[in-house]
């Protein structure tokens, strides 16, 4: 019997998330999609675990906390019975780690049902998923073995858990669940990185079952929208990883310009004392009150030093038809055009994204806002992503 969804009618949907511990953009995107199926006339399930149980564990459950990372047997049954008593016809997962793991793919196929992950992350390919290390770019888990990843501790500076990590990730592989189930990746740079799985002979992935969607943004814009804002915005972790440092150096050469800095990070407090005047740091914002930051801004700016997988703050950004400042690398490069919906600058480069800014100031005459709500509308809005969305669980359950 083919796996496959019934057609007369709108599909039901599980929804599978594993929180991490601190609140990301994958949540944002999980929220989203939920709430935009559901505007569509789906019925969706949410299964979703949080990390913050980690700390509940009994001693017990700590000790088999590796087992329960490569495959959680309770997750297992508790899905196979879910898809039983709802009667689901497709299931989307965002994230497994930890406290869902891999089972999820087996029910899904144990139950001839349909399964696509969307991929917010490189951690097929990378353990800590990010494929940055020491302060640069690093693919040596790709060009030579994942087990370089124990040498340098990648997952959170521990050897144990970065095996973890190893071994669930090589276990699967071995087992072929990759090859069942289907990928949605943000970006062709995302989908070209997943396809490196595929080198040197190995058939880790199906390619025919790898697809491209964006992620989306509800519409910030209001109708008091106030004009060109009055200073330039970083919304994200308080990390090197997420350009704050190269950030706080640049704006300290820009005392006539104002930056706020929204989030929250291991390096809040050293990124506080090194910051200048005319830096403010918000802490974390609750997302009732993102709009109204991103409407004062003149632009937002994006220095991570990673790839990023997509960048959600770019989408957010356009949606309230604000443009862009963000370094040159990876997928945040593909999602500004320059002079049209932002700058781009040398993404390691204080010097550069002085420039890039100054090149703003000069150009503060361009109709923004019109080019970067024709961006969102065309790229990034609900409607427009429901379509591709809807397509793609038509083609997965043929």
């Amino acid at each position: 019997m083919a796996i496959g969804l019934k057609s007369n009618k709108k599909k039901t949907i599980l929804i599978v998330h594993n929180y991490y511990k601190i609140p990301g953009g994958e949540d944002t995107v999980v929220a989203n999609e939920l709430k935009l199926l559901q505007e569509y006339g789906h019925k969706v399930i949410l299964y979703t675990r949080t990390n913050k149980e980690l700390g509940r564990l009994s001693f017990c459950d700590k000790m088999l906390l590796p087992v329960n990372t490569i495959f959680n047997y309770k997750v297992y049954k508790e899905i196979k019975n879910i898809i039983k008593v709802q009667k689901i016809d497709l299931i989307h997962v965002h994230n497994t780690l930890n406290r869902i793991s891999p089972s999820v793919y087996y029910a899904a196929i144990h139950e001839n049902i349909p399964v696509v992950q969307t991929m917010h992350n490189f951690r097929l390919l990378c353990p800590n998923a990010e494929f940055y290390r020491d302060g640069h770019i690093c693919q040596d888990c790709v060009d030579k073995s994942m087990l370089c990843s124990l040498r340098h501790k990648c997952y959170r500076n521990s050897f144990v858990q970065t095996l973890a990590c190893v071994i669930s990730t090589k276990f699967h592989r071995i087992m072929g669940i990759y090859r069942k189930i289907n990928f949605i990746c943000l970006t062709e740079f995302n989908k070209n990185m997943l396809l490196l799985l595929n080198s040197h002979g190995k058939q880790v992935i199906d390619k025919k079952k790898v697809y491209v969607k964006p992620n989306f943004s509800y519409s910030f814009m209001k109708s008091n929208y106030c004009g060109n804002g009055r200073y330039y915005l970083f919304i994200g972790r308080i990390e090197q990883i997420k350009g704050i440092g190269l950030l706080i150096d640049a704006f300290s050469n820009l005392p006539q310009f104002e930056l706020k800095v929204a989030g929250t990070g291991s390096e809040l407090e050293q990124m506080k004392r090194k910051a200048t005047g005319n830096v403010e740091f918000l802490g974390y914002v609750k997302r009732e009150r993102l709009s109204e930051i991103i409407k004062g801004a003149k632009a937002v700016i994006v220095a991570s030093q990673w790839y990023e997988t997509f960048g959600m703050i770019i989408a957010e950004a356009y949606s309230a038809g604000k443009p862009v400042i963000a370094g040159n690398i990876g997928n945040i490069a593909s999602l500004v055009e320059e002079g049209c919906t932002g700058f781009l600058f040398k993404y390691n480069s204080s010097e550069a994204l002085i420039k890039a800014i100054n090149k703003f100031e000069e150009s503060r005459d361009t109709d923004w806002e019109y080019q970067v709500i024709r961006k969102y509308q065309e790229e990034f809005s609900p409607e427009v992503n429901y379509t591709i969305l809807n397509q793609i669980y038509e083609n997965i359950g043929r």
